[in-house]
């Protein structure tokens, strides 16, 4: 009988939590398909983003936007540039920017060899995916990118729609 009772008691917590809380979503995967419509991706590496107040809350509430965004060097750091992130609507008078630069942390191995790629091959760094680790904090998958020529990018939605007439017929039988 108490089993019943502290079970129904949770079950009531969990739903006015729910109900009184914005809903923050437990996974956060925001992709960039457009990168990988224009450029052809050479290499993929993880960097931590420094975020300032709110914004991890709106990543959190999954209100952010890496489809026009670029990674730049200013130095020898690497900032995110032109990444939307909306401001926190339960804010107050210090909520952040919308549009700000917006500084990466990785290794100085890894900024050594990116700065010496972009500027020696003229490849571009762009990033793909905006997600939360399981800690909860928030990470920019970028790309090393070579950008694709028109004609290179016909042939991949020749391949995609192949691929999508193959699977409706496989789908069939």
């Amino acid at each position: 009988m108490q089993i019943y009772a502290i079970f129904a008691i949770t079950v009531a917590i969990s739903l006015i939590c729910s109900y009184i809380c914005p809903t923050m979503l437990k996974t956060i995967n925001i992709l960039n398909k457009r990168a990988r419509f224009d450029y052809e991706i050479l290499e993929t590496f993880t960097a931590g983003i420094v975020l300032a107040g709110t914004e991890i809350k709106s990543i959190r509430l999954g209100k952010a936007n890496i489809t026009e965004s670029f990674c730049e060097f200013s130095g020898t750091e690497l900032f995110a540039i032109n990444t939307y992130i909306e401001e926190y609507a339960f804010g107050n008078q210090f909520n952040h920017k919308a549009r700000s630069e917006r500084k990466l942390l990785l290794n100085k191995r890894e900024l050594k060899g990116l700065l010496r790629s972009v500027q020696a091959k003229g490849l571009t760094i762009v990033p793909l995916k905006l997600f939360t680790n399981e800690k909860g904090m928030a990470k920019l998958e970028i790309g090393l990118c070579k950008g694709k020529k028109t004609y290179d990018k016909r042939e991949s939605l020749k391949e995609q729609d192949t691929k999508r007439e193959l699977d409706r017929i496989k789908k069939a039988f």
